[in-house]
């Protein structure tokens, strides 16, 4: 494990769930090293150095995302599977690097883009591609939060030598439009995005990443789009939504309801429940709790991780996002902050 912070935890939770064998943490400095490994039940404390070089079976980066080329490819050189934690990278360039160093490597690249494991994404996912709501005619989705709402509010995130160019829609725009394509089978082509700073300052340092993006998009299959993503929206903590309407149904998936997935026709409307009995097969599969017993992100993430284990056994587990999809998100990023920069319609390539 790289990093001692949330996503750490929240890592190594869903690793020792699944057997592994917790052999070193580094963390910035031998003192968070040493501490972090034994809150989190590491066998011993490590520096990256040293850890990147000991060529262990998989290795999971939760650092600030500047770090993540340099580590990824580290790991891997050494010969060791990478979950690398999104942005995979902070331009597509450097993630494409990451895909084909992968590749040439024969590991296992993962990036856990882990709302795709809830089941009800999978549901609607399913629903889209058995033809039930016809083409998809639009997409909406918003992802808002406001732990940034202050302007003395600060994260590493914040600056751009640590978080990359981009802030709010690295972190978590990159999530939304995973998921549209994921579950729309769909590929945006091009977009026109407008962001803004609400905060030129935090705490006396100078902002230069974006606490707000809105864009417009276009799908390959004809369907246009609205985004909204903001970590400025007051009372929202985590409010991811998809909607994908197609020319029969319409298909409605909430973050902090995840349990429901609203489906909309002209003649009524029908509240999904998850409900492994009733499910399709892959929503089916990661529905680990019988019906009624609320899963939520800890569960998606620990249903991520088990797969991507499962393919560095050999495994090819359905939906799994792997770096490809982590130089999806940064060829969509990129698009967006050249879009704001230069005010106009910016082509995504659809492949």
């Amino acid at each position: 494990m790289l990093g001692a912070g949330f996503m750490a935890r929240t890592h190594t939770h869903a690793a020792r769930l699944t057997g592994a064998r917790l052999a070193a943490l580094a963390a910035s400095s031998r003192q968070s090293s040493e501490r972090a490994a034994v809150a989190l039940g590491y066998e011993r404390p490590s520096s990256a150095e040293q850890l990147l070089a000991e060529a262990l079976d998989v290795v999971h980066i939760c650092t600030p995302n500047t770090s993540h080329l340099e580590f990824a490819r580290a790991a891997l050189l050494a010969g060791s599977h990478v979950i690398c934690e999104k942005p995979l990278a902070t331009s597509a360039a450097d993630a494409r690097e990451l895909v084909e160093l992968a590749d040439s490597e024969g590991r296992v690249g993962a990036v856990p883009f882990v709302y795709r494991y809830h089941s009800m994404v999978r549901e609607a996912r399913a629903r889209i591609a058995g033809g039930a709501p016809g083409a998809v005619v639009t997409v909406s989705g918003q992802y808002l939060q406001d732990w940034l709402l202050g302007a003395q509010d600060d994260n590493w995130r914040v600056a751009a030598d640590a978080g990359g160019p981009s802030r709010a829609f690295a972190d978590i725009g990159s999530h939304l439009v995973d998921l549209v394509e994921f579950v729309s089978g769909d590929r945006i082509t091009r977009l026109v995005a407008s962001t803004r700073t609400v905060h030129a300052e935090r705490n006396g340092q100078e902002v230069s990443t974006e606490d707000a993006v809105a864009l417009t998009l276009e799908l390959a299959g004809g369907g246009i789009g609205s985004l909204l993503v903001s970590q400025v929206a007051p009372g929202r903590k985590n409010g991811l939504v998809l909607e994908i309407a197609g020319a029969e149904e319409s298909v409605r998936f909430e973050q902090e309801d995840p349990e429901l997935l609203w489906v909309g026709r002209r003649d009524q409307s029908l509240l999904l429940r998850r409900d492994p009995d009733t499910l399709s097969p892959d929503a089916a599969r990661l529905s680990n709790v019988p019906a009624g017993h609320a899963q939520g992100y800890q569960d998606a993430f620990n249903a991520f991780v088990a797969d991507a284990y499962a393919a560095v056994a050999g495994e090819r587990p359905e939906g799994l996002p792997t770096f490809a999809d982590g130089y999806r998100a940064a060829q969509i990023t990129d698009a967006v902050l050249a879009s704001a920069r230069e005010g106009r319609w910016v082509e995504v390539d659809a492949a």
